[in-house]
């Protein structure tokens, strides 16, 4: 591990209190104002693009929701990255995940739709995946509008974004949906219904907890039983064949490691067409952690390889 990550986990041990007393929407106000504290420790200069253009969209209940739009030329026919963010289903939003937006966009030559789908405890599952899969549709259905390739659609998440971006493949496939090319999963949330290795091994000291990562499933599902919905855990779905080419990204330090794992084997056993690459001496959240994690850049070097679009 670098020495500029093991200085941020010591302040982070030392100078921050993770009080998971305080109500989730405090909580969100509180990193809100912290963000650009963290930005400036952590990423580089957002980057520029042709455009960046904020609306809403009216989801399946009538409510709507925020989606931000990165287009980085003029150009027509883009490939197109759907984007959810990480956070827990509880935690984070547009503004948290926009740099590694633009970088995507910018890097790959893609329209990215980043998807500000409604949060726990407020809104608890099935709601976001319901939120992301809606956008899914509105995106591809936008085709002339957004200047995309309908052709080339990549679901792409972090973390619980991750969890996201594959149950929306699952759908898609189950339910006669829009065709996607492939998703990217950087260190996927994707089975809640048990402790595995890795939690215990990373349980403290690694920035994600395991006591916070029961804090997020708390918020989230309706009742215990629901860890065992295939939507929340899809380890558990018991047919994972004819899903999108897959790149999992799982990190050394990273208590979700073993389930990234785990799904990656589970695919690769239903005949999928899967890379997996773990990322050696990063903790969870190295994604946006460019200015002290090079592995940062390496991950979107390899994901620019994968999908091969710029």
């Amino acid at each position: 591990m670098s020495i500029k990550l093991r200085l941020l986990l010591l302040y982070l041990k030392y100078f921050t209190k993770d009080n998971l007393s305080i109500p989730p929407n405090k909580i969100r106000e509180d990193n809100a104002k912290r963000q650009p504290t963290f930005h400036k420790i952590l990423e580089f200069s957002p980057e520029e693009l042709h455009e960046v253009r904020n609306e809403w969209i009216v989801m399946r209940d009538e409510q709507s929701i925020p989606v931000r739009t990165y287009r980085p030329s003029t150009q027509k026919n883009l490939p197109l990255i759907i984007y959810f963010h990480g956070g827990g289903f509880v935690l984070r939003n547009l503004d948290s995940h926009d740099r590694v937006c633009r970088r995507l966009s910018k890097m790959n030559n893609a329209v990215v739709v980043s998807v500000g789908y409604r949060l726990a405890p407020e809104y608890k599952f099935p709601t976001p995946h319901q939120d992301c899969y809606d956008a899914t549709i509105w995106a591809i259905s936008n085709t002339s509008n957004l200047g995309i390739d309908k052709n080339k659609v990549t679901v792409m998440g972090d973390s619980a974004g991750a969890n996201l971006a594959t149950v929306v493949s699952l759908i898609a496939r189950d339910n006669n949906g829009p065709k996607i090319s492939n998703q990217v999963l950087i260190y996927p949330c994707c089975d809640s219904s048990k402790t595995y290795d890795t939690e215990i091994e990373y349980s403290e000291g690694y920035f994600l907890t395991k006591k916070r990562m029961d804090w997020f499933t708390d918020h989230y599902v309706r009742k215990p039983e629901d860890v065992f919905e295939p939507f929340v855990s899809p380890v558990l779905m018991d047919d994972l064949s004819n899903l999108p080419r897959t790149f999992i990204m799982t990190a050394e330090y990273d208590p979700l490691k073993g389930e990234g794992l785990a799904y990656s084997n589970k695919l690769t056993a239903a005949n999928n067409d899967v890379k997996h690459l773990e990322y050696s001496g990063v903790i969870h959240g190295f994604f946006s952690m460019p200015k002290i994690s090079k592995e940062c850049m390496e991950a979107n070097q390899d994901i620019k390889s994968f999908l091969n679009y710029a």
